[in-house]
């Protein structure tokens, strides 16, 4: 898609639609005035009838207005001017843009002037709505028959909004847009079946990723080097499965060599039967999302490299199927992790923890400035915070208050929870060094705890994303999460 600044008159610009913000009780913005005189009160008299008020996110299509140049004017609700933040600001956006997608319409231009969000610069807001454009522009048609129609908006504009230098008004598109893309890549790697979304699908298209951008290499290590190596726990998860598990390594070189990396880690069990501790079947086929912590690392990436970053990131995927079978772990084995320290497998479907284990004990080689590992891992994060927050865990304060901070720039939550030694005791085992679960209290917190037995030399954050990763009933589907926070936190850091 396209993307662009213009000046003028919002009744002169020529486009398929025009979009102007009404404020709460009916009250014009200063470019629905404009329209509004040139138009001989069309808006005025939709508003004198009450199909429209201007709450938030509500919507009215005007067709081929008199007076004004675009095709369409589309009016939305942009509610109390005094409340208009960034959440409201992104409402207001994606709502009309799913309308104008609903219309056809090739050229959609923002007339948008006048707004001003509370707590956000114009340099925000035009990335954020590039980035909604993208998230909008998503269809699903992967494994379908019959493809959807493509998508009519080619290209979306936006008024030259006063007091932005237009330099930052394009660098805040340009970065929307990759946000936007990369949120969509991790989407549709989530909707992808088990059956074609494997560990080593995965390792193409991380392969691919590098093959496309010249500051990244990816390197993707069999079970043979993993086995070398004593990952034992991460190969524990796969041996029920005829899919091979793979650790895939992806570094992004945006600094000096001798620059310490930033890094990423990502769960990426591609599906998730819970093994000899076998999942019930309603809804089981959602754990195909079992991988999108993986999917945000790989999508992450990606739009680092398209960014330009100035910083070295390296993005880390343990991927590997969870399945029954004769060869399959069983409750009560133990295993041997790359670490040394050993664990008592009480449940085969707390795997997450295993396979990320002996990737975050991996990246310790590249000597990271900071860890951040992202699974779907607990039940617990789902029960806690909904669909609405990352369970956020880490083993430094600071760490953690930046990406509550990132989150809350994005939209993109986060909210943390005590990783106090108190729970550590609940991992104890009679016959190990560790047990993968911690019984059936606090489940979130003992399952960080477990991870955090394996990065006491890192700076280290744990983001649970059970809650967050993937929407289900009519609208099932993946959301891309948290890939604008990762963004947004490898965006501030430095060299």
């Amino acid at each position: 898609m396209r993307y662009s600044i213009k000046a003028g008159s919002p009744e002169k610009i020529s486009a398929d639609c025009v979009v102007v913000p009404i404020w709460n009780k009916g009250t014009l913005s200063e470019e629905a005035k404009q329209i509004d005189v040139a138009a001989n009160k069309a808006i005025s008299k939709i508003l004198q009838s009450g199909d429209l008020v201007g709450k938030l996110g509500e919507t009215q299509l005007i067709h081929n207005p008199v007076g004004v140049a675009a095709k369409r004017v589309l009016l939305v609700g942009a509610g109390d001017k005094k409340k208009l933040n960034g959440k409201a600001a992104a409402k207001m956006l994606g709502a009309a843009l799913k309308v104008s997608r609903k219309s056809q319409a090739g050229a959609v231009h923002f007339a948008l002037n006048s707004l001003a969000v509370t707590d956000r610069d114009s340099a925000w807001l035009a990335a954020r709505l590039s980035q909604e454009a993208e998230i909008a522009s998503y269809q699903y048609d992967t494994t379908k028959s019959k493809k959807a129609k493509a998508y009519a908006t080619k290209s979306v504009s936006i008024t030259a909004l006063p007091g932005s230098r237009r330099k930052n008004l394009e660098a805040g598109l340009k970065r929307g847009q990759a946000i936007g893309k990369a949120v969509n890549r991790a989407r549709e790697l989530g909707n992808l079946p088990g059956n074609v979304c494997t560990p080593s699908y995965l390792a193409q298209q991380a392969t691919s990723l590098a093959d496309r951008n010249r500051s990244v290499t990816t390197q993707v290590l069999s079970e043979k080097q993993m086995a070398r190596l004593g990952m034992g726990s991460l190969l524990s998860v796969g041996t029920g499965s005829a899919e091979e598990s793979k650790l895939i390594v992806m570094r992004y070189k945006g600094a000096k060599v001798e620059s310490k990396p930033y890094a990423i880690v990502g769960k990426g069990i591609t599906f998730d039967t819970g093994g000899i501790s076998l999942k019930p079947g309603g809804a089981m086929d959602e754990m195909k999302f079992d991988m999108c912590g993986a999917a945000s690392v790989v999508a992450t990436m990606g739009a680092v490299a398209e960014l330009k970053l100035p910083i070295n990131v390296v993005g880390v995927v343990a991927a590997a199927e969870n399945m029954p079978s004769s060869r399959a772990t069983k409750p009560g084995d133990i295993v041997t992790s790359m670490s040394g320290k050993t664990i008592e497998v009480l449940n085969t479907d707390a795997e997450g923890r295993l396979v990320l284990c002996d990737a975050l004990t991996y990246v310790e080689k590249f000597k990271p400035r900071s860890v951040i590992d992202i699974a779907t891992l607990t039940g617990a994060a789902v029960a806690t915070f909904g669909s609405h927050a990352n369970a956020l865990l880490s083993n430094n304060d600071k760490l953690a208050e930046i990406l509550i901070d990132c989150g809350e720039e994005v939209l993109d939550r986060a909210w943390q929870l005590p990783l106090w030694d108190d729970y550590q005791s609940l991992l104890n085992s009679n016959f190990a060094d560790i047990a993968n679960i911690g019984g059936p209290r606090a489940g979130t917190i003992t399952a960080a705890c477990f991870l955090s037995r394996f990065t006491e030399k890192q700076k280290w954050a744990h983001l649970d994303i059970a809650g967050s990763a993937w929407h289900s009933g009519a609208q099932k589907g993946a959301t891309g999460r948290p890939v604008s926070l990762l963004v947004e936190y490898l965006s501030r850091q430095k060299a």
